[in-house]
Parts: C-alpha cells; structure tokens; sequence
C-alpha cells in the first residue's frame, strides 16, 4: 500500500519505535554522545507511559549507567525493597521458603518497587531536554526497506480508514520517518520486530522465545496492613500441575499493593483459563486477609518473554536493531528485565553513535550485538538460562531444586547442566481439548475477583470502533472449523480482555467474534493461538489502554 500512497517524508539520523524504558535509554545514550544527533522516538500509547505495564521490583543497574545523578533529577524512585518473602502455596495455606538458601541474584537488596509508566515519563523528559523528539500516539504501521532490503525506516500517523481498511473522508496517509538507523523498542512480541525476525530469520540457530502472560491490578488496602517496600513472591496454588506461574505482591506509597499473576504460556490444557487463575488466587487466605477492605484501582495486562539467553534471536539486520523485550531479555527468575532494556538501548545508541561517526549507515550494528552477547546483559541471563526449561519440562520442585543449584554454580563460574533447550513453541504445546478435563473456575465475587469486562474498564482501554480491527485472522474459519473442535478455542480463555468470543445462537452455527475494542495490547493471542492463525498489529492513533501508574 506505502507504494500507492503519497508520504511526506523526514529524515533523522536515528528513528525509534517505542517509548519504553529501552527506547528511551537508546535515545538519552545518542544525545549524550553527541547532541547534534537528530533522534526521534515514536510511542503508539497516548502518551509516554500509556502502554508500559511491569511489575515492577526494579535493579537500577542501567539506571545508573544511563543517568547516574537520578536520584537528585527527581526521578520517581522512592521505595526502596525492605523485605523479600518467598511462599509456596497450598489451597487453604503457605510454606516460607527461607531466604538464605536463594541464590545472591536473587537478593532485591538496593532495589526499588516503581511504576516503570511514571518512570518512562520522566525518562522522556531527560530525553526531550537533551533535544530528543518524541510522539506520543503515533502508531508505526509498516516498515520502510531500501533498494538493498535495508530497513530504511516507519510509516507512522496513519489515521481515518475505514473498517474495511479502505481510506475514509479524513484519512490522513501518515509520513515516513527514516533514519540512518532504526531501533525496534516495541516491547514483548511487536508487529514490526515480528516482521523483521520473520524476514532477515534472526531465530535462526536459537531456541524458540517463550512467554508468559503478566496480570496486574492496584489495589488501596488498610493502612494497617501496609507494609511499604515488602516484596512477596508465591508459587504453587491456584495453577498446581496445570502450568507453570507465580504472583508478585509490592507494597508501594500511598497505602497501596501491586497484585500481580504471571502464567506461563506453554500450559497444555486448553481449558486453562489464566485470568479465572488469578482471580482465585485472590481468594487465597493469605491474599484475601491482605486485601480485605480494600479496593482495586487499575488492572492491566502483557505478554512477558521468558526464554532468556537461548532465545534471544540475532539482534540487527541491515539498518535495524532489535532492544529490550523487542528480543527478549528478561531475566525469568528475578522477574526483572527494565534493568536489561536500559543496558541495551545504551549498547545501541553507542553502535550507532560510532558507526554515523565513521560516515556508515543502514548496515549491521555488529558491536551492538557483541555488547549484548558479551557484556552484562549476557552475565546476568546466562546464570539463570536453565530454570525455565527444567520449570516446563519437569515442574516447580525440579525448578527450585534443580535450577537453584545451577544458579549457585554459574554464580562461582560452573556449569552442570550445560544449556538446556526449550523445545516446542508456546502455541504448539497446547494440547487438543480431548485429552483434558475442563476447569471448574468460581464466579467471580465482585470483592475481590472481577469478570474480564469489569476490570478492563479499570484500564481505561479505548479503542475508534470505526477503524479496521487491529486484530487479523489468516483464515477466518480457523476459529471455528479447527480450533473449536480441537482446542475448545482457547481465545475464549487465554485473552485476559474478553476479546474473542464463540457465539453460539439457537438454530446457529456457532461464530467467532472479535471485540478488538477491549484489546489491552498483551499480544497472548498473537504467541498462544494453536493454529497462529491471529496477528496483532498496531491500530491506529494512540489506541488501547491508559495506564496510569502501572
């Protein structure tokens, strides 16, 4: 289409797509380095921090490198991590696993319970008063390539189509913004990194990424029972045998907690239902006492990526780098990755820095690579590389025994178990509904468990109902002619929006509805879907959730 279609077009000498903490960090690095650099950052959130939803328990490792002096900038990070508790639950109890046996990297001593959204907004004033350009709302639809194949750059602020996808009566056709360099900040699983993996095969030679589906409300509690910077982590109850997860519980200022719930995507059971999971998690004694009187404030939604060191794909193609979550750099059993994204925007923006320097452009940044390969990025995901696939293969004692131990011997430089492979995708794990038993899930309370639709409001997710859905199916029968009767179509369940939906009417064949309306941009369908017949792209204008404080 960007071939029939007239596009003004601006040049920089670096454009990146993504306002996120890596984003961000890329384009601070470039104006430090040489403040004559032209740098753009395009964000499809309303505003800087809309869409940033983490934990978040954050090392302030990149910080420091990045803006050293944070602290005296006001940047909003304040509570420090006071007390660390580590539980596996049962049913009706919980089981205190000691802190002294935890691996060192596993210590959250010196870091910080944040809102990586509000951090994002100050990070993009650091970045604006360098001189740095940045867009809120500009969604980046397509990718520009050279006459060679190069990525040259974006169409970004393409509005007013039809639902049809043709031009409506105030389409506006977008520019194309081009750089010397272009740097993929989207986040877990984005439509144009996904584009460029798929087209230069960057997986080739590495393991397949996994995730995980992050869940997250805000909850005020009673201030007796608020207890600022404690970090609580659980395992076990509600998921059991059913897939692999946990939840996070971080007291912050103001009387409030994070309440968060992560599954694992490679579950097997289609009739998993990973929203239903958390909400009776909730219900646990140990949670329930905590919240009760309180009131939830904000509820959100990601995909995490979980592979870790064996799944990060090549990182550059000609004119093109992958950072952060964009390729996957999340260190699993430390739930921690802002640290990783920051280190790697400033791994890129000194690649590139040096390579305009000596006169390159829209070629490989091989020496941002040979950081991100070599350098502390890599240290700190190589010692954690096998707890995730002895977790899938083996289950959560495997994982705390067996991945413990490897974590202590990589902390003193051994390895026992090698590089372990992770195998399957997460969609061809899921197996046919058949060979599962169905899930008996509670009706939700409306105290302290919410349907779908009622915490989705909590998120203040919007979306132009007249624009074409974001979300598209390869072969619109798939859903009904192959995933129902095979899967039970686990889109049903797996979306944490309530986005897709079999109606099935009296004296009807059942149907497949996409309300894209509700969609919080998590990516699950695009990475969970057994037949990948769903891709996510990004809908027009500043779309989706408004996160507040996430």
């Amino acid at each position: 289409m960007s071939q029939q279609i007239a596009r003004e077009q601006m040049e920089y000498d670096v454009v990146i797509v993504g306002a996120g903490p890596a984003g961000l960090s890329a384009a601070i690095r470039l104006k430090q380095l040489d403040s004559n650099l032209s740098v753009v950052v395009l964000e499809k959130g309303s505003e800087v921090g809309a869409h940033i939803l983490s934990g978040a328990v954050l090392d302030p490792a990149g910080l420091n490198a990045l803006i050293p002096d944070w602290k005296a900038k006001g940047a909003p990070i304040k509570t420090e991590v006071l007390e660390d508790n580590f539980y596996i639950l049962g049913p009706a109890g919980q089981m205190r696993i000691p802190n002294w046996p935890m691996p060192p990297l596993m210590n959250n001593h010196g870091n910080y319970i944040v809102s990586m959204a509000n951090v994002c907004r100050w990070m993009a004033q650091q970045a604006e008063e360098l001189g740095v350009e940045i867009f809120p709302g500009m969604s980046c639809s397509e990718l520009v390539y050279g006459d060679n194949g190069e990525v040259r750059g974006v169409v970004a602020g393409e509005f007013g189509k039809n639902a049809d996808g043709t031009p409506g009566p105030s389409y506006e056709p977008g520019m194309v913004l081009a750089g010397k360099y272009v740097f993929l900040s989207e986040g877990v699983r984005g439509s144009l990194a996904k584009e460029v993996i798929a087209k230069y095969d960057l997986s080739k030679g590495h393991e397949p990424q996994k995730f995980g589906l992050g869940m997250k409300e805000i909850w005020e509690i009673d201030p007796k029972k608020h207890k600022l910077g404690t970090v609580t982590h659980t395992m076990g109850w509600p998921l059991g045998s059913n897939a692999g997860g946990g939840s996070f519980i971080y007291h912050i200022e103001n009387n409030q907690v994070y309440v968060g719930f992560v599954v694992h995507l490679n579950y097997k059971n289609p009739h998993l239902y990973p929203y239903m999971e958390f909400q009776r998690f909730k219900h646990h004694p140990m949670v329930a006492e905590l919240l009760k009187g309180g009131k939830r404030v904000a509820y959100g939604a990601r995909a995490i990526s979980e592979g870790g060191l064996q799944s990060i794909p090549k990182m550059v193609a000609p004119g093109v780098a992958l950072l952060g979550c964009s390729a996957g750099l999340v260190n699993v059993p430390r739930i921690k990755g802002n640290h990783n994204a920051m280190l790697s925007g400033i791994a890129a923006a000194e690649a590139a820095a040096a390579a305009i320097a000596a006169g390159r452009a829209s070629d490989e940044l091989t020496a941002y690579e040979a950081d991100v390969r070599s350098g502390a990025i890599a240290k700190d995901l190589k010692k954690v590389r096998n707890v995730k696939p002895l977790w899938s293969k083996f289950g959560l004692i495997a994982s705390l025994t067996l991945g413990g131990a490897d974590m202590w011997a990589n902390t003193f430089g051994l390895t026992i178990l090698g590089t372990l492979k992770h195998g399957k995708n997460d969609a061809e794990a899921t197996g046919l509904a058949k060979d599962y038993a169905p899930i008996d899930y509670p009706k939700p309370d409306g105290v302290l468990s919410f349907d779908r639709l009622t915490n989705v409001a909590f998120s203040a997710t919007n979306h132009d109902e007249a624009q074409p859905a974001h979300l598209k199916l390869k072969d619109p029968s798939i859903p009904i002619s192959v995933n129902l009767p095979q899967y039970a179509e686990p889109a049903q369940r797996y979306c944490p929006a309530g986005v897709y939906e079999v109606i099935a009417e009296e004296g009807k064949e059942p149907r497949f509805q996409i309300n894209f309306q509700n969609c919080v941009h998590c990516k699950t369908c695009d990475i969970k879907d057994p037949s990948q017949n769903i891709t996510w792209t990004t809908p027009m204008g500043g779309g989706g959730p408004n996160y507040p404080n996430m």
